[in-house]
């Protein structure tokens, strides 16, 4: 099985997504670089604490200057109608992990149910990005 260790992320407001990861979601901050050469860009990174394979890119709607404006108003469009991104983040315990972030004031839009594939939950971060906790199954 494979195993994605970096995802990206749209975003409307990168401040805003960078207190709900390091606050409500407990993540930690992996790199913040504004890079001159591409206009601004600000790179962004965050992952859980001690699982230093997995990241996740905060990138800026509508992306970096390197998208031609064709692209940019694709990315606007498509966000502005809620089209978001998944990330699956592993977790030993699903329902500890949803109790922990409960408690921190994440709003689930799915309880801990079980699936084929394990158990898990989800939740929509501030730019209606879907969040998926997964405890896997032993195959």
């Amino acid at each position: 099985m494979l195993k994605i260790a970096t995802a990206q992320l749209w975003v409307h407001d990168q401040e805003e997504a960078l207190a709900f990861y390091t606050r409500k979601v407990g993540m930690e901050v992996r790199s913040d670089v504004t890079l001159p050469e591409m206009g601004g860009f600000r790179w962004l990174t965050v992952g859980p604490a001690g699982q230093e394979d997995v990241a996740i890119v905060l990138m800026a709607i509508p992306g970096p200057p390197v998208l031609d404006a064709d692209t940019q108003a694709q990315v606007r469009e498509l966000t502005a109608k809620g089209a978001a991104g998944t990330v699956f983040l592993t977790t030993e315990d699903c329902d500890a992990a949803y109790a922990e972030l409960s408690g921190r004031g994440v709003e689930f839009n799915e309880k801990p149910t079980d699936q084929p594939y394990g158990r898990d939950c989800g939740f929509r971060d501030p730019s209606g990005n879907n969040i998926r906790l997964t405890q896997l199954r032993e195959m």
